[in-house]
């Protein structure tokens, strides 16, 4: 259970401090402006550090993952998504992989059956759960720009008309109230972060290993979507001012002067330690599926042949040679001599 608490724990205390540190303490720039830009920072830099480090891991030989019929004879019909003999096959399993993780389609659950027997069955959960996780919070993101941008792009208006074409009308004794439009992403995005979390706690096997790094992230990223509802539905900030700011952050002219609702920094400060988090954790493999091997490379094999360039250039050295160098001793022993 340690693996457990002690993240929800230190997420939880760093929301306080961020809540007591610009409410109580007052500390606006702090929590507004320099740990955003060094979060920001560290991200770009462990970023592309980590990216280089894996496009300079030497991979001489083609090593991607088949599940199909490799291109061979002509009157055998290949697999171009299973066993891509080319770059169109490998570009193709790449945006599935990328946008729909095509591979998590094969996830199998094993459980025992009378016998005992032990059965592998597919499930589909996880691959929709991971997927409507990661379109959520592309599409959750995308709608920021509204933000991020001084003229909101065109397709802000279009995600946001799709994504909340719900609304919320509650009647009282005198007339409706419109609540704030209700986003899907928000909702579903909620729904696929509790499966994920209740899948690795009640499944022992997934539970048993899972790391406190597995749960740190998925409780930070609950932190945010949380307190982004919040400031949405419930606790009102103000708009303006938190565009203006992130505005003045954008443009590397940050005005310190600017004070938004300390959900907002509490809100930012938790986007602030996944960006500095990101670059050091397994959610690296949001690049990394574009480094890997096992992904990335047609199976070609048998149409080409294949040279590690790093194999070092070796001295070969003849039969000949050798005799040349130990006649004396070898004619000495008594061993046959190929040239007297």
């Amino acid at each position: 259970m340690k693996k457990i608490i002690t993240p929800f724990v230190l997420v939880v205390l760093l929301g306080l401090i961020a809540w007591f540190g610009t409410a109580g303490l007052g500390l606006y720039t702090l929590f507004g402006v320099v740990l955003p830009y060094g979060a920001f920072a560290t991200f770009i830099v462990g970023f592309t550090f980590k990216i280089l480090s894996w496009a300079k891991s030497p991979v001489p030989f083609r090593i991607p993952t088949t599940a199909g019929q490799a291109k061979s004879l002509t009157w055998i019909k290949p697999n171009e998504l299973e066993s891509p003999s080319g770059a169109p096959g490998v570009l193709a399993r790449m945006f599935l992989e990328v946008f729909f993780f095509r591979s998590l389609l094969r996830n199998s659950r094993a459980s025992m059956v009378k016998g005992p027997r032990l059965v592998y069955v597919s499930d589909k959960s996880l691959w929709l759960a991971g997927l409507v996780f990661h379109w959520s919070f592309l599409i959750i993101f995308l709608r920021h720009y509204r933000i991020f941008a001084e003229q909101v792009p065109f397709f802000v208006p279009l995600l946001e008309a799709v994504d909340g074409f719900f609304e919320i009308v509650w009647y009282n004794e005198i007339h409706a109230v419109t609540l704030p439009g209700l986003y899907l992403t928000d909702a579903l995005i909620l729904v696929a972060l509790t499966f994920l979390f209740l899948r690795r706690v009640l499944d022992t096997k997934v539970r048993f290993i899972s790391l406190l790094q597995d749960y740190f992230p998925l409780y930070l990223i609950l932190g945010i979507v949380i307190t982004g509802s919040l400031m949405r539905y419930n606790l009102k900030v103000d708009v303006i001012a938190a565009k203006n700011l992130v505005q003045s952050l954008v443009h590397f002219h940050p005005d310190t002067s600017i004070q938004v609702g300390s959900i907002f920094y509490v809100h930012l400060f938790f986007v602030s330690t996944l960006a500095f988090y990101f670059p050091f954790s397994k959610l690296m493999h949001a690049g990394g599926v574009f480094m890997s091997p096992t992904r990335n490379l047609a199976n070609n094999s048998r149409a080409k042949r294949h040279i590690n360039p790093w194999n070092p250039t070796i001295k070969i050295r003849t039969y000949a040679e050798y005799e040349e160098d130990y006649r004396d001793k070898m004619k000495a022993v008594g061993l046959p001599l190929e040239k007297e």
